[in-house]
């Protein structure tokens, strides 16, 4: 439609014969219309699949000016006033009936620039999700005061005057490490994966040191850098590093080029971290998930550090992972990308058999002098300690457990926190669960009653359905049962607990006197001058679970816990203690997680499983997924899996008798998928019959 008040040039005449064009009108419902390019297109902040494209509305002419591409701003839609952004200005719109106009501009600032928009729309495609989704989590909520501070601040400075001569990195311990800061440095865009050694020693690891020197060859080369790592831990040490470096943290008065981009810094800290890297005044974002969309300008690397920790994984629809964000970033801003770990994703492993990203690893020397040494104590190793070998801490482990004291700390991870996180019938074994809920039931603390883990029900006068025996037994033996049992054995040394369910919560360091540490995966403090020795507790239990990363994640937790012990020509000592799978162990063995995911990532291309492959899978009613799958366009070499009843406990936990359909690709057509299981959410949304079915992309919970 030719929209009223568009333009400032007279009217063309009509030619002979034709019928005379209606004069533009410059009001509409007695609102002035902006003169120059009166329609904006803007994308909306509302749920509804079939609603996820953009809708034009008129610009009033007050709000013309400030009614820019990436503006925030309020519309009426559907009779409520709903939040959304500007993506352009228009002088025309396609819509055949009257616009509506804007109601208002919530702020002049751009917060949703054009690159923005590309990378929330190129995450949504790849996930089969929303721009609204997306966007909720790319751009915090607008704080007014913390913007105002940061637009009255200091202007930017260019941090390449702060920095000093290029120092003598970690990179020279690694093939290729060298050529990737010479690149940086000269403004190129190479792609790594980088398997980091460990270095407890020092009080800033070489994970740190190294990302540290690789953002300094990025803004030695005029460019900016976000860094994405899984905690508030991880951000402060690297915000640490690179204050040391040369690269101060910014402050509203004083200036700077690091920020901080956490979920926990709460809505004006965030808004403001935001805004500084929004407007320039920033060159440098260090944060967890949701720094992966920060707006800095000029981009020249992105990071993410251990990519496979749970916690870059959004639990939000659409489940976005921060590598994808990045990924899919660096191929539409042309920046590096550095994947970085202790161990090696099968994702980064693929990025590599594909050839998009070069590998960065040290040599086996160098490898061998940097780390601890390491044994497996399974039931083969111990059976010659006869009944003591059925002991949790086997002689061997023990020994190694009270010579690491004479020398320093000790660490002993234990998989599962609590006392006894898992009980079962103390005659026939038989798993104990609630009668109200069928949840499993535990123990918090001794002498406590047992107790569900799902409603928080007590279990008094329990009575197995089985046998008819009131009993419990242990299954399971958490981190808390565990630090009281070392503590009886070491009545002289002093035990500390580390985790969330800890009453000192997540310890970030202890010192280097002796003393043992028990702690659950990811919640290991460093210890001063590292740890002389490590146990790694109920090795089985980590290996034991079902599931396509279940061995991928066990070798992660125990990497990183190794990785704070001292290198063996320190004498620093690892025990893995249980009868786990032979590839992870032998993987920690050796110190070969490179290996370890080369073979495993080329078992998957032999049986068709993901990263191999791309997957989707839909849930719901066994009636609506039938007719979900019939509704979608699947690509021709499409494969249905199903649909099958959902494993018994995920059914007992949701009480709901829903299957599962998978639907698998290869690689090739990944994109399609998506687009074709957009399209199905798209018309079952019109339809209203989206709540019938979850769709998911890549999911983790296979």
């Amino acid at each position: 439609m030719t929209v009223s008040g568009a333009g400032d040039h007279g009217e063309q005449q009509a030619l002979p014969g034709l019928a005379v064009p209606r004069a533009r009108r410059r009001t509409v419902r007695g609102v002035q219309v902006a003169e120059s390019l009166p329609v904006a297109r803007v994308l909306l902040d509302v749920a509804p699949p079939h609603l996820d494209h953009s809708f034009d509305y008129l610009v009033p002419a007050e709000l013309s000016e400030a009614a820019q591409a990436g503006v925030r701003v309020r519309v009426r839609f559907a009779g409520r006033d709903v939040d959304g952004y500007v993506v352009d200005r228009l002088a025309d719109s396609d819509h055949d009936g009257e616009l509506q106009p804007l109601r208002r501009v919530v702020s002049p600032l751009a917060v949703a620039p054009p690159s923005t928009i590309a990378l929330c729309r190129g995450v949504a495609d790849y996930y089969a999700g929303t721009m609204a989704d997306v966007l909720r989590a790319a751009i915090p909520h607008r704080h007014a005061r913390a913007e105002a501070a940061v637009l009255a601040a200091r202007a930017p400075v260019d941090p390449r005057s702060s920095l000093p001569p290029r120092p003598d990195s970690v990179w020279r311990h690694y093939r290729g490490g060298e050529a990737l800061l010479t690149r940086l440095a000269a403004g190129e865009a190479p792609r790594a994966v980088w398997t980091a050694l460990p270095d407890a020693v020092s009080s800033q690891p070489h994970w740190a040191r190294g990302i540290c020197a690789a953002v300094q060859a990025t803004v030695r080369s005029g460019r900016s850098a976000v860094v994405v790592v899984p905690d508030g831990r991880d951000v402060d040490l690297l915000v640490t590093t690179l204050r040391e470096s040369g690269l101060p943290e910014w402050t509203v008065r004083e200036g700077g080029a690091v920020v901080r981009l956490q979920a926990d810094q709460g809505p004006e800290a965030r808004y403001r971290a935001f805004v500084a890297a929004l407007t320039g005044r920033a060159s440098v974002v260090v944060g967890t998930r949701g720094a992966a969309f920060a707006p800095v300008a000029n981009l020249g690397l992105l990071v993410c550090w251990d990519d496979d920790d749970p916690s870059h994984a959004d639990e939000r629809s659409p489940r976005v992972h921060t590598r994808e964000v990045l990924t899919v970033r660096a191929r539409l801003d042309r920046a590096a990308l550095l994947l970085a770990s202790p161990a090696r994703s099968l994702q980064a492993e693929a990025l590599l058999a594909h050839g998009w990203a070069r590998e960065i690893v040290a040599d086996r020397a160098t490898i061998r002098e940097m780390t601890p040494r390491v044994f497996a104590l399974t039931s083969v190793e111990v059976a010659s300690d006869g009944p003591a070998g059925a002991a949790r801490l086997p002689s061997r482990a023990w020994s190694a457990v009270r010579e690491g004291l004479t020398r320093g700390p000790v660490l002993i991870q234990v998989p599962r926190s609590g006392y006894f996180p898992m009980l079962a019938c103390g005659r026939c074994g038989e798993r104990a669960h609630c009668r109200h809920c069928h949840g499993p039931l535990r123990v918090n603390s001794a002498g406590a009653i047992a107790q569900c883990e799902w409603c928080g029900a007590l279990a008094g006068g329990w009575r197995c359905p089985a046998c008819g025996n009131t009993a419990f037994r242990s299954v399971r033996v958490g981190s808390a049962r565990t630090a009281e049992e070392l503590g009886r054995a070491f009545p002289q040394t002093p035990v500390r607990l580390s985790g969330m369910g800890a009453v000192a919560g997540v310890l970030p360091e202890v010192g280097s006197e002796p003393q043992l540490v028990v702690a659950t995966p990811g919640a290991e403090p460093r210890a001063q001058g590292g740890y002389a020795a490590a146990a790694l507790l109920d090795a089985g239990v980590s290996t034991a679970h079902d599931g396509l990363w279940t061995e991928t994640a066990a070798l992660r937790r125990w990497l990183i816990a190794a990785s704070l012990v001292r290198p063996a020509s320190r004498d620093g000592v690892v025990m893995l203690v249980g009868d786990a799978a032979p590839g992870p162990t032998q993987a920690l063995v050796r110190w070969d997680p490179a290996g370890f995911a080369a073979r495993e990532y080329g078992e998957r291309q032999e049986l068709g499983l993901p990263p191999a492959v791309r997957m989707a899978t839909v849930v719901g009613d066994p009636l609506a997924v039938a007719d979900f799958l019939r509704m979608v366009a699947m690509p021709p070499d499409a494969e249905v899996l199903g649909p099958t009843p959902l494993m018994p406990s995920l059914v007992e936990r949701r009480l709901s008798p829903d299957v599962r359909a998978i639907v698998r690709v290869p690689q090739r057509s990944g994109e399609m998928l998506a687009r074709a299981m957009a399209a199905g959410r798209a018309r079952a949304s019109a339809e209203r019959r989206q709540s019938l079915v979850r769709v998911e992309m890549d999911p983790r919970d296979l």
